[in-house]
């Protein structure tokens, strides 16, 4: 059985190598950094903290026999640009070679930042479970629109996507690279 909770600071080493697997090349980007280890332990430190695009407070987990079997990382859009201001402030301080935090939603929007299954329990429909969990969230906050991008190559992601109920709205460039922007209207 499939449990759907909110994640804590004690999940981070559990739950960055997910991030890191879902948003690839992205991690070096929102850390500043290039090695592997030190991009692991970068995220670890935002994952640890309450004020950024990272944080646990914004995390969920989805556990099976008190394994972390995936994660989703879910705000609202009206939040997005104070979150994004203080990771590019968490670069500068500590030196990244810092670009602009490009905005990944509207204000209007829940925004599902990143979503992955850890590849041990792909394939049982957790990625769907988080989803629903996702629109459960958005009603309870009055939110009508969810909404999340994907690379444009990333087929099985977007047709899974769509299967939920997203639909392509427009495209979106997230660092210079293309993604769609889903949304799906949460009745």
């Amino acid at each position: 059985m499939v449990v759907i909770r909110n994640s804590t600071p004690a999940d981070a080493e559990k739950v960055v190598p997910l991030i890191i697997d879902a948003i690839g090349d992205i991690a070096e980007r929102m850390t500043g950094e290039a090695e592997p280890l030190a991009i692991e332990q970068s995220l670890c430190e935002l994952f640890r903290r309450d004020d950024n695009p990272h944080s646990y407070l914004y995390t969920y987990v989805a556990e099976i026999d008190g394994n972390i079997a995936g994660t989703m990382v879910l705000y609202s859009g009206e939040i997005a640009p104070q979150l994004d201001r203080n990771l590019s402030k968490w670069l500068s301080e500590k030196g990244a070679k810092v670009s602009e935090i490009d905005p990944e939603s509207l204000p209007d929007e829940l925004y599902v930042n990143t979503i992955c299954v850890d590849p041990n329990f792909r394939g049982k429909g957790i990625g769907s479970q988080l989803l629903t969990f996702a629109e459960d969230i958005a009603k309870q906050e009055n939110i009508a629109k969810l909404s999340l991008n994907v690379e444009t190559e990333k087929e099985a992601a977007i047709r899974l996507y769509k299967r939920s109920g997203y639909e392509i709205v427009s495209p979106w460039t997230i660092i210079g690279e293309p993604f769609h922007h889903m949304v799906k209207i949460v009745q």
